[in-house]
């Protein structure tokens, strides 16, 4: 998963209680955890724990080896906001030297140059636009 900024500044204000990436990240996290998924149709899709919900966009992604992968962040000199989802692993770091925590396989991958943000996972990347509060159809009974 990736965030916007609204998002993230959703996210540090209203569950994460500081900026720091790694804590926003987990508490981002916990919070799926609790949540049931809500597909609303091929694009968007929603988790709500019944109170709050996230809206998130799926993003088009690749499937790459780790070693395809390494050939496309080769020539970033500029940190980028990192996250390998698998692991529930994210930092700010270069992606060449992000990518070596990474066990060999095969990838869903997402580069935004332009965000300065790379996405790996066994699962298709989502983008988190929003956390809002419930409405009256998201607060039904909880189901995973």
């Amino acid at each position: 998963m990736l965030l916007t900024h609204h998002a993230k500044e959703r996210l540090a204000k209203r569950l994460a209680k500081r900026r720091r990436l790694e804590r926003i990240y987990e508490k981002l996290w916990d919070f799926l955890d609790r949540s049931r998924r809500i597909e609303v149709n091929e694009r968007i899709v929603i988790f709500t724990d019944g109170r709050k919900s996230l809206v998130c966009s799926r993003l088009d992604c690749e499937r790459l080896t780790l070693e395809e992968i390494k050939e496309r962040v080769d020539g970033i000199s500029r940190p980028y906001e990192c996250v390998f989802l698998d692991d529930k692993l994210v930092r700010e770091t270069l992606p060449r030297k992000f990518l070596e925590l990474i066990p060999e396989g095969e990838y869903c991958f997402y580069l935004n140059r332009e965000k300065r943000s790379l996405y790996v996972g066994s699962e298709e990347p989502l983008l988190v636009i929003t956390l809002r509060p419930a409405k009256r159809e998201e607060r039904g009974a909880k189901s995973t």
